[in-house]
């Protein structure tokens, strides 16, 4: 059962992923992939949301586990990040790196804090 209620929530979240990046890198002319940036930040901010919630193990499996695993992309950010230094843009590829983890974090904690206030 746990196995399905990962997929499940993978199934959403993937397609969700694929969307809003395209969506949000359109909108950019610019090496810097603002997508992944978006995607990652967002799925930060609900996991932590979700952790500060206090879930049952069978939500966190579907909405953190499931959703959240399939909709952030830690592969996709440090590709893009390698893309960037190999292609000579090193300013772009160290802000990546740094913006990319100083922001999931934040909103992290942001999530959790927002979410903890108003369940816990």
């Amino acid at each position: 059962m746990n196995a399905l209620l990962v997929i499940a929530g993978a199934a959403l979240g993937a397609p969700s992923r694929y969307l809003l990046d395209r969506s949000v890198q359109l909108r950019h002319d610019s090496r810097f992939p603002w997508g992944t940036l978006v995607v990652n930040a967002f799925g930060c901010l609900v996991l932590g949301g979700l952790t500060g919630a206090g879930l049952s193990a069978p939500w966190m499996l579907l909405a953190g586990t499931g959703f959240c695993g399939a909709f952030t992309t830690y592969s996709t950010f440090s590709y893009e990040t390698f893309r960037l230094a190999e292609q000579g843009a090193y300013r772009h590829a160290i802000l990546n790196a740094v913006v990319g983890v100083a922001t999931g974090l934040a909103a992290a904690v942001l999530g959790y804090s927002i979410a903890h206030a108003l369940h816990g």
